[in-house]
């Protein structure tokens, strides 16, 4: 179920550190954003923030599994100020942690019904700033020339022919590949979604640290498919690769991307003024330009007309109270820890 999202509107592996603070940005007029979108999305947002209200942004970007652990483990002395994109999942379990702060933006009448949704289940802790859905994407040039049929399925993917030839992100340091794991739950229940896990295991070449990255290696030629959000497929169709992005038959999960205010900040002020500006139209268009195609959540942003069609997509009911709660995502990792990472080939 996808709330009228599209009616309505018609995770480098690495940190990257543009301006480095040794203790977080604590002088006035300057803040540390955390950011878990691509990096080529990062930047010219931080360009725009900057030039719009004279701040300095001191910004790192990771995972956004990667950042939620950076988080708790700065709680004590918190080094940055906002969290901004990356899986709504890690959000949320931040939000019931208590490492973020409640705040309520002007803005919010302008977002979609689903991203306030994500306010409100948070108390207040965090928003939703774009959405996209989960698929896979193929080389075509590697499947033609192993002369394999076109997967249309997750069922498709536990071929024996596509052994090592499959990438997808670690889901604990991956937002992208946690909502994997909680799809494939929620779409064949828990017994037979981790039968199914385990018998991709067999045909994983490597688990990323970044969701995104198995689409730019699928763009390589380097793995002949590639699991992530269906929009990072698309920024790299858009350059030329070679690829052909897959809604799933089953139906398939979908992100809302987030925005949190971290608690604790040293300059809770700039923070705000960082979330009212994240969530405008203008801003949440610097997306398209950047390449990053997913569906924005203010309703005033043109949705990028590269961006998959939602409304033809089969998106499953993802229960993002439950699968984004603190005691759900730890249960399901250190399932996945145990009975999936670590099996032999």
């Amino acid at each position: 179920m996808w709330f009228g999202l599209r009616a309505a509107a018609i995770g480098a592996t690495s940190a990257v550190t543009l301006l480095v603070s040794a203790g977080g940005a604590s002088a006035q007029g300057q803040i540390t954003v955390y950011c878990s979108v691509q990096e080529e999305w990062c930047r010219p947002m931080v360009d725009a923030f900057e030039k719009e209200t004279g701040i300095k942004v001191a910004m790192t970007r990771k995972s956004s599994g990667e950042t939620y652990a950076q988080i708790k483990a700065e709680a004590a002395n918190p080094k940055g100020d906002i969290w901004w994109g990356g899986t709504g999942d890690p959000h949320m379990q931040a939000a019931e942690e208590g490492l973020s702060e409640e705040y309520k933006s002007p803005a919010m009448a302008q977002l979609h019904d689903w991203a306030v949704r994500q306010w409100t289940q948070s108390k207040g802790r965090t928003v939703g700033i774009y959405s996209g859905a989960l698929g896979f994407a193929y080389n075509t040039k590697q499947l033609a020339q192993k002369g394999l049929a076109a997967p249309k399925c997750w069922a498709d993917l536990l071929s024996p022919k596509l052994k090592d030839e499959v990438q997808v992100a670690d889901p604990n340091s991956s937002g992208t590949a946690y909502t994997l794991l909680a799809t494939i739950v929620q779409i064949m229940g828990e017994d037979k979604g981790f039968d199914y896990l385990k018998a991709l295991h067999k045909n994983i070449n490597q688990y990323t640290k970044s969701g995104a990255a198995p689409a730019k290696a699928t763009s390589l030629g380097e793995t002949t498919v590639g699991i992530t959000f269906m929009h990072d497929q698309v920024t790299m169709i858009v350059d030329g690769a070679p690829m052909k992005a897959v809604a799933p038959c089953e139906g398939t999960g979908y992100e809302i991307g987030s925005m949190s205010i971290i608690k604790g900040t040293k300059n809770l002020e700039g923070a705000k003024k960082w979330y009212d500006f994240a969530l405008s139209a203008k801003a949440q268009a610097i997306g398209g330009q950047a390449k990053s195609f997913q569906v924005p959540s203010n309703k005033s942003t043109p949705i990028p007309p590269e961006s998959p069609n939602l409304a033809e997509i089969k998106l499953i009911d993802f229960d993002f109270a439950k699968y984004g709660s603190s005691a759900e995502r730890k249960r399901l990792l250190a399932k996945w820890d145990a009975e999936v990472k670590n099996l032999p080939k």
